[in-house]
Formats: structure tokens, sequence, C-alpha cells
């Protein structure tokens, strides 16, 4: 394994969400100073946006228009920067609604969570927004990612739980079998089912689509799993937040960590690029690049 580090700001910033960009760029946020940064594959960043702590942007991901496209969750707006930098933000319906996890959709739209409003949200990319109420209250929806059956996968935090939209607005909502689960992220595995990790009981949890459950508890039981993808060849790859490493589960549950370079690095979000390459942002100020 090697393992190439690359600071994109100070520690005040932090970098927090990360995605490969259509332009093989590494495309990460700054949640606390509100801008959006690009890493080169040299090691030069560019950093863009407004410069606003308020607007806390959290998660990006590439969009179907060859822009990426994030969530800002403390002004409540959807993002959208081209890779000429160029960015606009949208407004959500719903006040205070919190926007955090996002996805590009099977419908070429994106898709994105609510925290404090408790919904699911579509926005096409010409801005068009459309909510769709959850039947959990309270349930605190966070990462959400387009499944194998056309549908989007999400986590509910709070309600220990996954849920499944249909493209229709239909929702369905499977337990997690372990009490205090509260599962963050979740990605679609190359087994044709999606893995979400449970930060609350430090397990990664394989659903099928039909809802069947399997757990695997980690090592380290205490390492609160935050961000999960998975790469080419199938592998599963999360931040383990609290226990600063990264660690990597095969499809049948054979698990292999990584400790980080640097003490409290704050590992939280992941990507994996065409490559292979495991690319996660820390919240001290870094970017690193894990090739196997």
């Amino acid at each position: 394994m090697t393992v190439e580090r690359f600071q994109v700001s100070d520690g005040q910033a932090g970098p927090y969400g990360v995605a490969v960009g259509p332009d093989g760029g590494v495309w990460f946020t700054l949640v606390h100073s509100g801008e959006v940064g690009r890493l080169a594959a040299d090691g030069s960043v560019r950093r863009f946006g407004p410069a606003a702590a308020e607007s806390g942007p959290a998660v990006i991901t590439a969009g179907p228009d060859g822009a990426l496209w994030f969530t800002r969750m403390r002004d409540h707006r959807i993002g959208r920067i081209g890779t000429d930098g160029r960015e606009h933000s949208f407004a959500l319906p719903t006040e205070g609604a919190g926007p955090y996890g996002i996805t590009a959709g099977p419908d070429g739209a994106l898709w994105f969570t609510e925290l404090n409003a408790g919904r699911i949200g579509r926005i096409t990319v010409d801005g068009e927004v459309t909510e769709h109420p959850l039947p959990v209250d309270g349930g605190f929806p966070s990462m959400i990612t387009a499944g194998p059956d056309g549908a989007l996968w999400f986590t509910l935090n709070q309600a220990h739980a996954v849920g499944r939209i249909t493209v229709a607005g239909e929702v369905t909502v499977h337990p997690l079998p372990t009490a205090g689960a509260a599962p963050v992220g979740i990605a679609r595995g190359g087994d044709g089912a999606l893995w979400c990790v449970e930060i609350g009981a430090g397990q990664v949890a394989r659903i099928a689509v039909d809802g069947t459950v399997v757990e695997h508890p980690l090592p380290d039981r205490a390492a609160r799993p935050h961000a999960i993808a998975a790469d080419p060849q199938g592998r599963l790859w999360f931040t383990e937040w609290a226990g600063n490493r990264i660690g990597s589960l095969t499809p049948d549950g054979a698990y292999r960590g990584y400790d980080l370079p640097v003490p409290g690095a704050e590992p939280h979000g992941i990507a994996v690029g065409p490559d292979g390459a495991v690319h996660v942002a820390l919240e001290i100020g870094e970017i690193v690049r894990l090739v196997p």
C-alpha cells in the first residue's frame, strides 16, 4: 500500500466530503470555510466558492451534467460547481431542511437527504426541486446512494435503519438488527448489494435488495466508521473516524485496516477513483491517497 499526503488547507477549514470528478481531479468540500476545492494529479490545489462559513458544504458528488454537486447543510441550499470553477446554488423549499448526503440518480437528477426535515429531495440539473416526506419521524436521513435496482438507498441515522425510495417516491424502511447502530455512510457494492457503516455499533452491514441484512463487527468496535465506498474489484473502503484509520472489507467479510500516518487526522469523506486509488478527506487539512 502506497500512501500519499496532500495539504489542501489549514486545520480550521475542514476537508469533509470528497469525490473524483469527471475531469480526473479530486474535489472536496471545506465545511468550515464554506469552499470547494480541487486537488490535481500533480498535487496542486485550487479553492473556489463563497468562502462563507455559514454555508457549510458537506457531501459532494459527480453529477450527470459533468459538474460537481454538493449539499450546503447550514444555509439549506444545493450547490453546483463546474470543472471551470463557476459555482451556483439553489434554495430548498423547506426552511431549515439541512441537506447532507447527495448522489446522482438513475433518472438524470440528483437525490439528497434532508437531515432536519426528515425528507428525501430530488433536484434536476436545472434546479427544480421535489421533496418526499419519510414515514419515520426524527429518523435523521444521512447518506444516500443509487442502488443496483433502479432505486435510491439511504441511511436513517436515528431510526437505526436503511431506507429505499423509488424514483416515483415510494419509500420502504429496513430496520438494522443491532440496537443503536446509527448508520451514516452507504454505498453500492460490486456484489449487487448495499453496504453501510454503523457509527454507533462499530460494524459494517450488507443489505440485499430484498432487505436482508448481514452485519460484520469491526475489530475496533469503538472506531466509529463514518463514510464508505466500493472499489472496482468490489472491496469496501471506509473511514474509521475515532480509530484514526482506513478500513477495508471484502464482500465475504475479511477485514484489513490501515493506520493513518498522522495522529488525530479525523477522516471523514472517502472516494475511490476508476484506477482503484482511495481518496480520504482528513479534517486536519489534508487529502490522503491510498494506492493498493
